[in-house]
Formats: C-alpha cells, structure tokens, sequence
C-alpha cells in the first residue's frame, strides 16, 4: 500500500501551471498551494472543491512568502515569523476544504522550506509551532530522518516518510539540488522504474552512481513537469500493476 502525491493549485490569476483536474484522477493526496509560493484564494478553493469530490486527500503545501520565486529561493525568516505564516497558511486552506465539505489532513512544506526544515532544526521547530497553532495534530510528510521530522514527533506529530521518483538525491539520501546535472530526472520510463523500486523498498542511485534504498509511504511526483499527467497516470497504472494498493496515508 503507497500513497501518490503532487503539487496542485500552483497557478496565479491567469496564469495556470498544473493541470489539477487532470492529475487527481491519478494522485491519492493533493498538496495545495496555499497563496504564499503560488495559488490565490480562487485556485485555492476550485481545488479543494476538485479534490473533495474525487475523495482526493487535502494536505497544506505551506512554504516561504516568495510568489517570484516560487517558493525555491532561499531565505532567513524569523523562527516567530515563520509560525505564524505557516499557521496563516494551513488556516486559509481549512477555509476551503471546510467549505468543500472535507479538510485539511496533512502538511508538506515546499521548496526551500522543505530542503531548509531536513537540516535546519529551528527553521522546522516554527514550522510544527505553526501546525500546532492551526489545528488538530496533523501529519508531516518529508523526508525520513529530517530535522522536521524529529521535530514533529517531539510535538505528537504523526510523521509520513516521503520519496520523490521525479527528483535526483545525493549519497546521504537528501536531495539534489535541481540545478545539478541529474537534479530532477525528466525521462518517464525512468521515473516509472524509480518509483517501483522504491515502492518495493529496492535501490535507486544517487547522482553519483551511489545506491540508496529509500523508506517511503509516500511517493511524490511535481505537477510542473513537462507531460506531469501522462506521468502520474503511468506511475500509478505502473504501482498498481506491480500489486500495490495506491491509496491515501491519512
């Protein structure tokens, strides 16, 4: 049994990046974009509403306040500061989701708050504060051994171990940045292999050829990527062919 999430609800106004509709017929959890690195309150609430009634799980993609740089700059923001928009983010979500007639079930941070939270123990104490603040005890999907993670599970925190078959890791099992060669990997057929091996608890190589077997109750796929239907929908006939039963943590 696996669960297989995705970035949705990553457009602005007018401009549209995910075709969100199109992969929920796939994915089991939809993180949504919460109006800080993408998405507007509009987006926000189609989305939820999609999602409700395709009985698509609805997780908080909470992140850095960076709409020109889509949540993947780097940035030093006050542990205090952080709490609060985290907590400001998961609580505009529950809006919708409540309006929808569901909620929010789990929290993933985006981009540089994500890579930030594995290592940074301050940066991902503010972020389980403002997951406290918000709500009841939520689920945290990252990466297994994060800073976030340990942080999570010291607050009561239900953490969910989460791999990416579309992304490149480096040896000690974090992730590549997507600026080095092998950062993100685009070629299907080897997305699809990925995500079966990892499925299976098998290996995958880092970029430098070194084999990393990676724990993962969650498997994560971006919307952005170019043909990120066709890719959702192959991974998920792939998971299902090999005898997994795809279907949502929470």
């Amino acid at each position: 049994m696996i669960d297989l999430n995705a970035d949705l609800a990553e457009g602005f106004g007018r401009w549209q990046l995910t075709d969100d509709e199109a992969l929920l017929a796939s994915v089991t959890s939809a993180n949504v974009a919460c109006g800080f690195h993408a998405g507007d309150p509009l987006t926000m609430r189609r989305v939820c509403e999609q999602a409700a009634a395709a009985g698509i799980r609805i997780g908080a993609q909470v992140a850095y306040r960076d709409l020109a740089g889509f949540g993947r700059r780097t940035m030093d923001v006050p542990a205090e500061e952080l709490a609060a928009e985290v907590a400001y983010q998961i609580g505009a979500l529950e809006i919708f989701a409540h309006a929808a007639g569901t909620a929010v079930t789990y929290v993933k941070p985006h981009g540089a708050l994500y890579n930030r939270c594995v290592r940074d123990p301050e940066q991902a104490a503010a972020v389980v504060e403002g997951i406290c603040t918000a709500a009841v005890p939520l689920p945290v999907l990252s990466l297994p051994g994060s800073r976030l993670h340990a942080a999570a599970a010291a607050a009561g925190l239900p953490v969910v171990d989460e791999a990416f078959a579309d992304r490149g890791y480096l040896p000690d099992g974090t992730l590549a940045p997507r600026d080095e060669p092998g950062g993100v990997v685009s070629d299907q057929d080897e997305v699809v292999a990925r995500a079966l091996a990892i499925a299976e608890g098998g290996e995958v190589a880092a970029i430098d050829g070194t084999p990393l077997r990676l724990s993962a109750r969650s498997l994560c796929l971006h919307g952005d990527t170019p043909g990120a239907v066709r890719l959702a929908r192959r991974v998920r006939e792939a998971l299902a062919g090999g005898g997994f039963t795809v279907r949502a943590f929470t």
